[in-house]
């Protein structure tokens, strides 16, 4: 296998005048990485394990950025067997199963080689460590410096002084520099001499057993006396004792290793050492693949800092090209002189007409509130205002506020919500925002993990900003701020925005998504913003007294636990764990991983139902109290003077519409059990108001699965009048609703959201515990009582991979241009995206038409009562002094009426003092 980018070839040298080439151990380092990260906790939304993508993509980063290779490549095993399987038929049999969730990420990590530049390589009947042997003796002859990251220890013998092995260490980042006398120090021979070494000692992992009795210190003094393992074998009757029995009686293994440890240095392979010169980066390829992964933005930061890329700006530079675009007029506004600017360049009926003024800030902003340190305006050609407002007078404020307040006067700007917070609490309003180009760019890329105004401006202006950070101030900028004077920075930014605008409201248009900018999400931001700076109320000391009960537990659980066991131990050493549950205790063995056998949560449960032993529960209630408590510290920390907690609402970070809640998560609050919900109870009636409502949408992912369907027998289940999930068991297991027992209740729950969420059999096998041919024939019966249900899921699929996106009831689509991938991974991955994207879509949908009419009703009729939370599907209300039934009837109605489905969108209301009461 080979796949290289067509790219130009790179030769540059390095620092010391020789190219440097880099060959990694594809798997090798691959293994590495999954191991090093938990998988439980790098994953997607539809179940693709990433970690070890993530992992192997950080090392690469690393290994670029401090050895500044000019050729890299990646060898990858095949599955085939290979010369060394067809001489022993026991090669590499004593290694462990490979974890189910490792395979699926190789051909996503071959797939980020590709397109940052780096080629792939595999030989068939070889494995990747003779393709590196080939290719490091190759470089060498060629008079490269040749650098090879692999785990395996067989790469020593390639080791020269134009050869050096980066072996890893105990972390990802930790990586050795073995070269010769690295080698020689650590084995007691050189690296030529190494296959002998390793030859006498064996390779567990690869099957290959050794002397008995010969560790590596008596192997490297036999060679050291007899020169080679040749010598060696010639004068076997020299070696005295014991272990020169053991090596005359195992010699035939010895010299079986010794040929199968060889590694090859004549591989054929189509590409030479000198056609691996880094390749230029595919950016959007790299931004699609890591948005499906759902990676942070910093991973895509520190990769685009170390590889080539087409539209580097420092590149366009030295070509000559126009990395700015922006040609801005910049007026620094003097004590008394803004509206005289405002009057003359920024007027509804001036010389700018109807065109939109691009607003930036520079200042911060979250949590209800914020600051400006420096505002600039820039209008049509280039005129621009820059304002410090502590140099304004009040006829200054005056005008700036009437001109950012008027809805006549058309603005645009980027993070809509962060400007609103953060001219709210300077006093000012922001009126006539026609786009957010955050907001704009999320509805035509939904499945992007950022929004950066330089990243934007990159992709669809093909422009290149500079960002600076001198202190407290924030800005983007062309060159030195004492070149181009105060401001010019922040008026590149408006202007940027204004142009950006353009090409977004283009691209909205031609994709169908323009009403959903206008109508829904611009005026969900100042529904979000007025949420947040209400914030809800927090009882402090309640929630210090939990932290204190939750401490204790945690404590008494590590007494309990160190009783049991007769001794101390750490209760958060995965190492000490192994060793007294499954050493001192003797418990069953649970799965086998890389450093022994797994003690997370599921283990201990599991070990909780095959031992009467107390301690894997008391291990599990430790975990319980521990996260308990540390949810309700970090409440804590960010309870605010005013005795409440103003979380912050994203409309951009999920890809299927739906808000996210940070600092602190509200949305995250655990309800599953008791103590959990007892949090809940934290969260109060503010002073001035009389309790909370809540009020939720019952099973809307299931009636909209049931509306988009049009399942008659779906539709039916809803109108009976009985539980729905007893009534879907009563029809898929033909039996009457009176027979549903709770089990077979729960497994058709399980089913319904399952499938609305995009679940496969194995996935459901997994959540209810059954055998997956059991489940697989539990999906089956369902879908042989509601066969409108089957189809609807098939024919969304084909119909997005025909058509290139899914889209929800309001036109919100979601492109997944890997349905048609020839990587199968990549394309099951938007298999399941495009089953669950509709669903979840249109129930994001719903809840924000919901909230929109919620608080408009609630404006229009003039209640003090105010919107504070969303969770999902529910709605948190503060409830003003004798607005009670008003506000359960209007919400009620609001919510109920937000969209005509071909079922009732039932809503279930509760109040209370608190959150906990107030549930229903």
């Amino acid at each position: 296998m080979v796949t290289k980018r067509e790219t130009p070839e790179q030769t540059a040298p390095t620092a010391g005048g020789r190219p440097r080439l880099l060959l990694l151990d594809g798997h090798s380092m691959a293994f590495r990485a999954f191991f090093a990260l938990p998988v439980e906790k790098f994953g997607t939304s539809t179940g693709q394990s990433t970690n070890a993508v993530y992992g192997f993509a950080s090392m690469l980063v690393k290994l670029l950025r401090d050895e500044e290779p000019t050729h890299v490549a990646v060898a990858w095993d095949l599955s085939g067997p290979t010369f060394r399987d067809e001489e022993y038929d026991g090669y590499k049999g004593g290694r462990s199963e490979t974890p189910p969730e490792f395979p699926s990420q190789v051909p996503l990590t071959q797939d980020l080689m590709r397109m940052i530049g780096v080629t792939n390589l595999s030989a068939p009947g070889f494995e990747a460590d003779d393709v590196i042997a080939t290719l490091a003796h190759r470089g060498c002859e060629a008079g490269m410096e040749v650098l090879i990251a692999s785990g395996d220890r067989d790469a020593f013998q390639l080791v020269t002084e134009d050869c050096t092995v980066l072996y890893p260490g105990k972390s990802l980042s930790d990586l050795r520099r073995m070269d010769p006398e690295a080698v020689q120090d650590k084995y007691g021979v050189p690296p030529e001499r190494y296959r002998d070494l390793a030859a006498l000692v064996g390779e567990k992992a690869d099957n290959l057993p050794g002397v008995p009795g010969v560790g590596p210190k008596t192997a490297a003094k036999w060679i050291t006396k007899f020169g080679s393992l040749e010598a060696l074998v010639e004068r076997a009757d020299e070696v005295t004792g014991k272990a020169g029995q053991n090596f005359r009686d195992h010699l035939a293994d010895v010299l079986r290793n010794q040929r199968l440890n060889k590694l090859v240095t004549e591989v054929p392979l189509e590409s030479d050492v000198r056609d691996l010169g880094l390749g230029e980066t595919d950016r959007a390829g790299v931004d699609a693949l890591f948005d499906n992964l759902e990676f942070a933005s910093n991973l895509r930061e520190r990769l685009y800092a170390v590889v080539r890329t087409g539209d580097d700006g420092r590149e366009g530079a030295e070509d000559g090209a126009d990395v700015a675009g922006f040609d801005v007029d910049v007026t620094v506004a003097e004590t008394g002189r803004v509206a005289d600017w405002l009057t003359e360049h920024a007027s509804a009926d001036g010389v700018t007409g109807a065109a939109p003024a691009g607003i930036a800030l520079e200042g911060t902003w979250g949590q209800g509130t914020g600051r400006v340190d420096g505002l600039a305006v820039t209008v049509a050609g280039g005129a621009s205002l820059f304002v410090d407002p502590t140099l304004l007078d009040a006829s200054d404020n005056e005008a700036l506020a009437a001109f950012l307040a008027d809805p006549a006067r058309p603005k645009v700007v980027h993070e809509y919500k962060g400007a609103l917070l953060a001219l709210g609490a300077h006093g000012w309003e922001l009126g006539g925002v026609v786009s957010d180009t955050a907001l704009a760019a999320y509805l035509v890329q939904p499945g992007q993990r950022r929004f950066d105004l330089l990243d934007l401006c990159r992709k669809y202006l093909g422009l290149e900003l500079e960002e600076k950070d001198d202190g407290a101030q924030l800005s983007l900028d062309l060159g030195e701020e004492v070149e181009n004077g105060r401001g010019h920075g922040l008026a590149v930014r408006a202007a940027a925005v204004r142009d950006l605008a353009v090409v977004l409201s283009a691209e909205l248009d031609r994709r169908g998504g323009d009403h959903l900018l206008r109508e829904v999400e611009l005026p969900l931001v100042d529904v979000l913003a007025r949420m947040e700076r209400a914030g809800i109320a927090a009882d402090r000391p309640y929630l210090e007294e939990l932290q204190g009960e939750f401490a204790a537990a945690g404590r008494a659980a590590v007494a309990r636990a160190h009783e049991i066991v007769g001794r101390e131990f750490n209760l958060g050493s995965p190492k000490q764990l192994q060793q007294v549950l499954f050493e001192d205790l003797g418990l069953p063995r649970t799965k086998k991983i890389k450093t022994g056998y797994t003690t997370d949560a599921d283990a201990l449960a599991w070990l909780a139902t095959q031992s009467d032993n107390e301690l894997p529960g008391v291990l599990l209630h430790h975990r319980d109290q521990t996260k308990l408590r540390t949810t309700v510290e970090g409440l804590i920390k960010t309870i605010a003077d005013d005795d409440r907690i103003h979380t912050t609402f994203n409309q951009t970070v999920a890809a299927t519409g739906r808000l996210s809640s940070t600092d602190p998560n509200l949305q995250n609050i655990p309800i599953r059990t008791d103590v959990g919900r007892r949090i809940r109870r934290a969260f109060v009636v503010g002073p001035g108001y009389q309790e909370l409502l809540t009020a939720d949408y019952s099973q809307i992912e299931l009636r909209i699965m049931a509306h988009l369907s049009g399942e008659q027998a779906l539709i039916d289940a809803f109108n009976s009048g009985y539980d729905f999930h007893a009534h879907m068991a009563a029809q898929v297991f033909d039996i009457d609703v009176e027979e549903v027992d709770g089990e077979a209740r729960s497994r058709i729950k399980a089913m319904s959201y399952g499938l609305a969420y995009g679940l496969s059999a194995y996935g459901l096998s997994q959540q209810l515990g059954i055998a997956p041919d059991e489940a697989k024939k539990l999906m089956e019966d369902y879908f042989a009582s509601f066969g409108g249900v089957r189809d609807y899921l098939h024919e969304v699929v084909e119909q997005a991979r025909k058509v290139g996106y899914t889209e929800t009831i309001l036109g919100r689509r979601r492109y997944l241009p890997d349905l048609t991938s020839d990587n199968r991974q990549r394309r099951e991955m938007a298999e399941r995206m495009a089953l669950n994207a509709p669903i979840q879509g249109s129930a994001a949908d719903i809840i924000k038409v919901a909230m929109l009419q919620v608080d408009a009703a609630l404006t229009e009729g003039g209640h003090a009562s105010r919107v504070l939370l969303q969770v999902h599907d529910e709605l948190v209300v503060e409830v003003a002094p004798g607005e009670r039934e008003a506000v359960e009837n209007l919400v009620t109605h609001e919510m109920g009426t937000a969209y005509d489905l071909r079922v009732p969108l039932g809503v279930s209301v509760g109040s209370g003092q608190n959150w906990h009461d107030a549930a229903h």
